[in-house]
């Protein structure tokens, strides 16, 4: 696993709403000129919820640190990205802030920031693997320690009951589904071996997709014989819990986790239909972007810089520190 700072959720960055379009306002610093000029590479904006909390805090830590950035969004096309990425390289700016619209294809944008001399640091949704040496580092959810933390709460659920589950993974291939998955896998095998999963299908991060997957999944292994569900997301959790409706099954009687603690997953676990899930903070996610960016311009020895995987049980579902962001 990789190094991580803890950081506290406690007393989230609260800022008002800002109007986006395709750039980021500049720094307001008294007249000042910027410290730096920062181009954000982003798969989306306000025009998605994440981005509805994620964008301002960004913007308004680049603010305070006298940061000038650009913002693009690519609405999750890699093409679009690409050409985005040619023209941050042409401006020269100080450093690329990349959260990659799709993961295997972010290399040559990569490649070139390096040959220009330009540090990339990751935000959100990590690289992969062999991409690593070609950025200065991440910033974002601990998607591997996010799994982790699921299958944690699923193996107190189980306890020494040998229990049957169906995995929902996220779009195959995506960094973020990859490492979830591997967190949650890794951590059942390690801790609860009793805990057996029948069967996984992606989900795509959609409630749809995911409803009838996990109808697929019922089918192929028998309803009877499933007593609990992991969802990468809480998206995908609701639509799982609906496959479960469907047939007339209560979800209250399985044990199910998922990963977001969102406004759609976090009614679900005081409802009791959801077990557990856990909190990711897009208003840290945007403000610790800035953080990180500062770090490695300013020189600093940095390590990825990981949100702490905060567990969300019916105990703390109303909790004011765990409150939902998107």
């Amino acid at each position: 696993m990789r190094s991580s700072r803890a950081l506290t959720l406690v007393g989230a960055l609260a800022v008002a709403t800002l109007a986006f379009t395709g750039c980021g306002a500049g720094s307001d610093s008294g007249g000042d000129e910027a410290s730096y000029q920062i181009y954000a590479l982003l798969p989306q904006g306000t025009d998605q919820p994440y981005g509805t909390s994620y964008l301002p805090a960004m913007q308004a830590k680049a603010d305070e640190l006298g940061i000038e950035l650009t913002i693009t969004n690519s609405k999750y096309d890699a093409d679009q990205q690409a050409s985005e990425c040619e023209v941050a390289v042409a401006a020269q700016p100080d450093l690329i802030v990349l959260w990659p619209a799709v993961g295997d294809t972010v290399r040559p944008c990569l490649a070139a920031a390096q040959a220009a001399g330009i540090p990339v640091t990751v935000t959100n949704s990590d690289v992969n693997p062999e991409d690593k040496d070609l950025t200065a580092g991440f910033s974002g959810p601990d998607t591997y320690g996010q799994g982790v933390a699921s299958a944690e709460i699923m193996c107190e659920l189980a306890g020494d009951e040998e229990v049957g589950i169906l995995m929902v993974n996220g779009l195959t291939g995506n960094s973020t589904a990859t490492t979830r998955r591997g967190g949650f896998v890794d951590t059942i095998e390690e801790s609860c071996p009793n805990v057996t999963i029948l069967a996984e299908q992606p989900g795509n991060w959609s409630k749809d997709d995911s409803q009838i997957a996990v109808s697929e999944m019922l089918t192929s292994v028998g309803a009877a014989n499933v007593k609990g569900i992991y969802a990468a997301d809480d998206t995908m959790v609701a639509g799982a819990i609906d496959a479960l409706k469907a047939r007339d099954i209560d979800p209250a009687s399985l044990f199910i986790t998922s990963i977001g603690n969102t406004k759609l997953g976090n009614p679900l676990v005081i409802s009791g239909e959801l077990d557990g899930t856990i909190f990711q903070s897009s208003s840290w996610d945007g403000e610790n972007s800035m953080v990180f960016a500062e770090q490695v311009l300013a020189g600093d020895a940095v390590d990825d810089l990981l949100m702490p995987s905060i567990k969300v049980t019916a105990e703390n579902a109303s909790d004011p520190d765990v409150t939902p962001e998107w």
